[in-house]
């Protein structure tokens, strides 16, 4: 049996690091910009991310793993939020505000690009640790789901959107049901299933070309962790969001950090020894 090709590196493999450069510094300057300088700001950096993370699934797996990307992630994003709007379920009864952009059946356009653009480097991350089977379909919709943890009581205290009923809630987290989540992770792990066959090969861990998308996921942990305890005034979140996602960003820097040593060359032993 052949082992399917992968797209050669090239110009791809440089393009990736670039846009994560400029995804870092508009994350940066998220909490130095108020009011609709900052909607805006929220609004570019969704849809950069879904580009960078797109654009890695097309220039290292193929046209037909970023098209399943966008179909599955994307599209399935869309029909869940639009479900969720009119109907509660499975995230409980809520409405967006106008402050997003434009809306389609009630639901922000960029609000798909979210789910997709922190899809692919979950679906890696599960990926590059856990063998095939449930196991990794789990721990992707685990460190999809968990990101929500943050995401939504920013975007809450922002004003984006708003919960009709918030009971119960997380301790610390009164603006958000925990319906919220428990729907998250179950869209998410419909999401990862039906990805699953369609994402492409995993890249030996000797190759380094997600690195991108490992780099882009521990920046989101770990910076998310720093704007809500320190910039944005949310300390619920940032331990939660903390505890939730660290189920995949832990042991994720931990399989880096050892292949990272692996990698290195060993230096030859002293001859007089």
């Amino acid at each position: 049996m052949t082992r399917p090709r992968l797209p050669r590196a090239g110009l791809g493999g440089r393009l990736p690091p670039a846009g994560l450069g400029v995804l870092v510094l508009a994350q940066i300057c998220y909490p130095l910009t108020t009011g609709p300088a900052r909607a805006g700001l929220t609004v570019a950096t969704v849809v950069l991310g879904y580009l960078l993370s797109v654009g890695h699934a097309l220039l290292s797996r193929g046209p037909r793993a970023a098209a399943a990307l966008v179909a599955v992630a994307t599209g399935g994003g869309f029909a869940i939020e639009a479900l969720g709007v009119a109907t509660g379920f499975p995230f409980g009864s809520y409405d967006y505000s106008g402050e997003l952009g434009p809306k389609l059946a009630g639901v922000p356009l960029i609000i798909p690009l979210a789910w997709t653009w922190m899809a692919w480097p979950a679906w890696l991350t599960a990926a590059r640790l856990c063998p095939p089977g449930v196991g990794r379909v789990a721990l992707a919709a685990v460190g999809l789901a968990a990101w929500d943890l943050f995401l939504d009581p920013q975007m809450v205290a922002e004003g984006y959107w708003v919960w009709r009923d918030v009971t119960p809630a997380l301790p610390g987290l009164p603006g958000v049901p925990v319906s919220n989540y428990l729907g998250w992770l179950l869209f998410a792990v419909l999401l990862m299933a039906v990805l699953r066959p369609l994402a492409g090969p995993v890249i030996d861990h000797a190759d380094s070309r997600d690195d991108p998308m490992f780099a882009l996921y521990l920046w989101t942990y770990l910076s998310s962790i720093l704007a809500h305890a320190v910039f944005l005034g949310l300390p619920a979140s940032a331990v939660w969001g903390a505890a939730g996602m660290a189920v995949a960003a832990g042991p994720l820097a931990l399989a880096l950090v050892r292949e990272r040593r692996e990698r290195r060359p060993r230096r030859p032993a002293d001859a007089t020894a």
